[in-house]
């Protein structure tokens, strides 16, 4: 049985998320109603999964257009003919975006509850997250991929009638023998991940030959994009306090064959030396300065993640988030070069984790102005924290209230022009957050 759960919160969550999107500048810009269906219309999308799968190509080892033509002829196969578009994103070369139709792929993979949040925050999945397969999956198949919220699915079962909640459709790249023999030796050319998490590492814009830093790495989805865009060329600093996390990252890696990156398990408030060492040690603490571009991809309630298959944290642990976020962007500054940028980001739909970080940034660090944002896809900030219009303009809110929740069918695809279908794809997303700031100077 498949479903989506109905988004419920905690009683302090919900009036504290209420009076968020209430807040005066918003009903002042809006009005009352207005403001209070985009409101409600954004808890009916968080329950349900984007209309679109988003695949990132691995350029490092594949062309997008070989991944566009084994894609296509393996959904004309699976759907008996039927032309269901494989489209290239205009402004994000290395994505394509399949649009979601019902009925789902008759081939399914199981992850669990865990692996399922991970893919919700841009990872793919690995054979350690998968419990179970269609009895005759092979290498290549397009799936369908379903969490298992219950936790109730036996490890390499071949059929599965509990509950589960649709993530998205994928590509497989092992047969179910080399997953449940572990085998995991193959070349992994597409990336099931979503679009926001894409756009993010984009507007970071690393170069050749940069040394980057990922604050806040896991699950490794940015880190491994971040290193494919600078073509393995650099250094690419990937940290996380976690340290089944880390092992993970440095694994992705590997299966990438991306050399650039190197993973370190620490605390990202702690990321600062205070003194100049002595020795050569390459990880952590860093001196201040020493990276040319940073993304802060904090910590956050995860609010937007979509389907939100149930939203259990406390007030005081959403609120908890904002003093972390502020200390961590604090030692970002501190590492960024003058003339350096750093991109904070979060999967969350609060004001006081973005918008309002925002105020309290420009406010506190001088030296930090916000940069236009290239390609920007998303919408404008939201109102309620005093940042000006032109300042909102800058910053990219992706909010999935922006389109109608609606099917997709096999006609509706045939009717429907491509740029139509990619404008689409680039608003029934998850709820995402980017802002961009350049360090003008060392003060």
């Amino acid at each position: 049985m498949t479903f989506f759960p109905k988004i419920s919160f905690q009683h302090e969550v919900e009036e504290y998320l209420t009076k968020m999107f209430r807040n005066n500048e918003l009903i002042t810009a809006l009005g009352t109603q207005e403001a209070e269906s985009k409101y409600q219309s954004l808890l009916s999308h968080l329950s349900h999964p984007p209309g679109f799968t988003t695949v990132r190509v691995n350029t490092h080892l594949a062309s997008v257009k070989h991944v566009k033509k084994l894609l296509f002829e393996e959904i004309q196969k699976q759907f008996k003919g039927l032309c269901v578009p494989v489209l290239e994103h205009p402004k994000l070369q290395d994505i394509l975006l399949i649009p979601v139709i019902g009925p789902r792929f008759e081939i399914f993979v199981i992850v669990g509850a865990h692996c399922g949040y991970a893919v919700l925050r841009g990872a793919h999945v690995y054979v350690p997250g998968i419990i179970s397969t269609s009895r005759f999956m092979k290498a290549g198949d397009l799936v369908s991929v379903y969490s298992d919220i219950e936790g109730k699915c036996k490890r390499g079962a071949k059929e599965f009638e509990g509950v589960k909640v649709f993530l998205g459709n994928g590509i497989s790249e092992l047969s179910r023998s080399e997953i449940f023999s572990s085998r995991t030796d193959s070349n992994i050319i597409g990336i099931f991940t979503n679009l926001p998490s894409v756009v993010v590492s984009h507007i970071l814009n690393p170069q050749p030959g940069e040394r980057i830093l990922d604050m806040c790495a896991a699950p490794g989805g940015k880190t491994t994009h971040l290193a494919t865009l600078m073509h393995d060329q650099g250094e690419v600093i990937a940290m996380d306090k976690i340290a089944n996390k880390v092992k993970k990252i440095k694994q992705n890696a590997d299966l990438l064959r991306l050399n650039c990156i190197k993973a370190f398990c620490y605390d990202g408030t702690k990321a600062l030396s205070v003194e100049k060492r002595e020795d050569e040690q390459e990880g952590p603490p860093f001196l201040p300065e020493s990276f040319d571009r940073i993304l802060l991809d904090a910590p956050c309630s995860g609010m937007g993640q979509r389907p939100n298959m149930a939203y259990s944290s406390t007030l005081k642990e959403v609120t908890s988030y904002q003093p972390l976020q502020r200390k961590l962007f604090t030692v970002a500054v501190k590492l960024l070069k003058p003339g350096g940028i750093l991109v904070y980001s979060t999967c969350t739909i609060t004001l006081a984790e973005n918008e309002e970080q925002v105020a309290w940034a420009l406010k506190t660090f001088p030296c930090l102005q916000l940069q236009p944002q290239e390609p920007h896809i998303g919408g404008e900030g939201m109102r309620g924290t005093g940042l000006s219009l032109d300042q909102l303009k800058l910053l990219q809110r992706f909010d999935p209230s922006a389109v109608p929740l609606q099917g997709m069918d096999i006609n509706s695809l045939q009717d429907s022009r491509e740029d139509d279908l990619i404008s689409l794809a680039n608003k029934d997303c998850i709820g995402f957050f980017i802002a961009k700031f350049i360090k003008l100077n060392s003060k």
